[in-house]
């Protein structure tokens, strides 16, 4: 029995068990309470760790003496990776060399933090599949500068940082304080880090005092410092970027295809500053059309070795909040020499394609050129022509938009997925503050762009792979492994209570079953709230030099090219493209890969940034309408409660189980509970009437109670 509660225990490291589930679990007829004393038992040995009253989970670090048979045996491995916090204080370690993330719990982090680079020991406990860790220790910090409160003490300072992954705080000498006082935000830099195993307070200095301030702006640029993210550039960068020219020499004209006589339009959000792509439209004697994709050519502009291409490294990616962008390159670069303004001669790097009448492709060709956009559309713009048919450049419109469509209907085909995530946009006041929400339509315009930026991006990945003549040059892909079986699996028992069957055989049973469920959400409302589990089931894209095709889209090759002005792996793609369109160039695929590895870190660092923001405008639009009641879904379920979106906005809080008249029993699966005494049954996706109770701004966290 020890055995079995070991092995059950061990293959479920994060569920909480009772003696009534493995009894469920192992399918004995033992009784509870003898069950429940080889728990006990276990617990008091150290091999479990009891939780609560009758619940237990596994001790990932517990060493059985030798010789024992119900040791849980571990081989144990050393790797770098990037830390992936979670809000539950455990992270996941983004390993090199290792197909899963490694699972770390809080108290085995040794003071890590969300985005830290770490030596760790790896170990797979026996009858499980999926790798756990501990730091050893912490290779390079993420950030070194947060923004927080600051609180006086009698004997010290603290800085209390507004971060809901990294739950710190610092210590400030009196005299690092810069003139802070109590209740004052402040941007403070770390100065030193407490000792492994020792006093892990962090201590630093006021850098920058910024008052009294409550503000938009202060809570916005304290979700980038806390994240990693500089909200200003270095001066000997500004000062690169302002002797920038883009002046056209001789040696431009003679080594660029010439485009700026041909039919060039951009479509963009009516918002956008930095336009990175644009393309062009004309017909060809022999019948046929050409179409090109046509991005800023950045590496005209950033040179390697540079202060402006080291700081585009360290950021990788331009951070878009709600009310703001926190760029990857300055405005000079980014909305001035590379924006691809109408009326304007720009350089460019192009991704060209030749369409017979059946809109197949029947060649390609990539290479600088130079471009000069006739006009500058909005998203609105573009979407206006195609549904009317007239407006400028109408038949160039329409004409790219029927070889869009043909482009996504093979796409399609040939084993993409289609699910798309909703996505939240904020209507805000002169103070930033959000008036309204609604959720951004995706429409033919929108998909026009998407699916050019697709082919160009599929282009270079194969245009690099047919190059290398079978001899490997080393290039950064953007890669989607697999889903996980087990997440699947347990993906297509929930879809199944809400009505839907799966076939889970193969990966194109997954896709096709994926497919049929994206169609059949526009006809059930209910289905709808599969969208964002289903994506959660899938791995992470990231960028590597080791191509294994990107799942999601159903390609074998695929790079990222088309965004270089936010994008610092489109930057290296570019790089590496041009020295390859003459003879043969190849990188050092190590130097590649660390690189592609700190970029994929600093994406998902970005991504946390901007969730954040949307939290947290979310909780801001929220405030003032506690009491008022409004139509939700239960969207996830915790040991502590059920959270709940609300159907018009999309904010989202949470219910305590313990606000309930009785108690409830979260099932296995944390796809439904019980009610104990009435067996009320709550489950993911229904239905609620709820009513507001608070809309915290400083947790960033809304609380509400069902309405009976």
């Amino acid at each position: 029995m020890r055995n079995y509660i070991l092995k059950t225990l061990s293959a479920e490291p994060k569920t909480r068990f009772s003696a009534k589930q493995v009894i469920k679990k192992i399918k004995v007829a033992n009784h509870v309470d003898a069950v429940e004393m080889a728990m006990s038992d276990l617990a008091s040995e150290g091999a479990l760790i009891k939780v609560k009253e009758g619940k237990y989970t596994i001790n990932p670090d517990y060493k059985a003496p030798p010789n024992r048979r119900n040791e849980v045996r571990r081989t144990d491995t050393q790797f770098t990776g990037i830390v992936d916090m979670t809000r539950s204080g455990s992270a996941y370690i983004l390993a090199e060399g290792k197909d899963n993330d490694i699972f770390v719990s809080g108290k085995n982090l040794n003071g890590a933090m969300n985005g830290d680079k770490v030596l760790i020991n790896s170990w797979t406990p026996r009858g499980r599949r999926k790798p756990e860790g501990k730091v050893l220790k912490v290779i390079e910090r993420s950030s070194t500068h947060f923004l927080g409160t600051v609180r006086m003490f009698k004997n010290q300072a603290l800085l209390m940082v507004d971060n809901a992954y990294n739950n710190i705080d610092i210590r400030i000498p009196f005299r690092d304080l810069n003139g802070a006082d109590d209740g004052d935000k402040a941007i403070v830099k770390v100065v030193e880090w407490g000792k492994p195993g020792q006093d892990q307070f962090l201590v630093g200095k006021v850098e920058t005092n910024l008052g009294k301030a409550e503000s938009n702006d202060v809570e916005m640029n304290a979700i980038l410092i806390n994240n990693g993210f500089n909200i200003a550039f270095p001066s000997e960068v500004i000062e690169e970027s302002e002797k920038l020219t883009d002046e056209i020499t001789e040696a431009d004209i003679a080594e660029r295809r010439d485009f700026r006589k041909v039919t060039t339009i951009t479509i963009d959000p009516d918002t956008a500053k930095d336009f990175d792509d644009a393309l062009s439209y004309q017909k060809l004697d022999n019948g046929n059309i050409e179409i090109g994709i046509h991005i800023a050519d950045v590496t005209h502009f950033v040179v390697p070795g540079t202060e402006l291409d080291k700081e585009a490294f360290r950021r990788s990616t331009s951070v878009y909040l709600v009310d703001r962008v926190a760029p990857m390159l300055p405005e000079k670069i980014s909305n001035e020499l590379c924006s691809l303004r109408p009326n304007e001669d720009k350089f460019t790097f192009s991704a060209v394609f030749e369409f017979d009448d059946k809109f197949e492709i029947k060649r390609e060709w990539f290479g600088k050129t130079f471009i000069h956009s006739d006009r500058r559309f909005t998203y609105e713009e573009a979407q206006e022509v195609i549904e009317t048919g007239k407006g400028d450049f109408a038949e160039e419109v329409l004409m790219m938009n029927k070889v869009a469509h043909k482009l996504r209907k093979d796409k399609y085909k040939n084993g993409a997925i289609s699910f798309e995530s909703d996505e939240v946009k904020f209507e805000l006041d002169e103070k930033g503050k959000p008036i309204s929400v609604y959720v951004k339509e995706r429409k033919d315009a929108h998909l026009l762009v998407e699916d050019f930026m697709l082919l160009a991006n599929k282009g270079v990945a194969k245009y690099i792979d047919k190059k290398s003549g079978g001899v490997e040059i080393p290039f950064v892909y953007r890669v989607h492994d697999e889903p996980d079986p087990d997440r699947i699996r347990d993906f297509a028992l929930f879809a199944k209570e809400l009505g839907f069957d799966m076939k889970t055989d193969t990966p194109e049973q997954i896709v096709a079953s994926f497919n049929s469920l994206a169609g059949a959400t526009k006809e059930n409302e209910l289905l709808k709230m599969l969208e964002p589990l289903a994506i959660r089931t899938m791995a992470k894209a990231v960028y590597t030099t080791d191509n294994i095709g990107h799942y999601g889209l159903g390609f074998d090759f695929y790079a990222h090219f088309t965004s270089p002005i936010r994008r610092y792996a489109d930057v290296l793609v570019h790089r590496i493209l041009y020295a390859n369109l003459g003879g043969v160039k190849r990188y050092n695929k190590s130097a590649l890969e660390d690189q592609a590895i700190h970029i994929s870190a600093q994406e998902r660092k970005a991504m946390t940034a901007e969730r954040e923001s949307i939290k947290y405008k979310s909780v801001e639009f929220m405030q003032g309408k506690e009491g008022e009641e409004f139509d939700a879904n239960i969207s996830g379920m915790i040991d502590k409660g059920i959270f709940v979106q609300l159907k018009e906005s999309k904010a989202e809080g949470l219910i305590l189980f313990s606000d309930f008249k009785e108690s409830f029993e979260l099932s296995e699966s944390k796809l439904k509970a019980v009610g104990l005494r009435t067996k009320r049954v709550l489950s993911m996706g229904q239905e609620l009437r709820v009513k507001l109770i608070e809309a915290d701004l400083h947790a960033r966290q809304l609380d509400f109670e069902i309405v009976e």
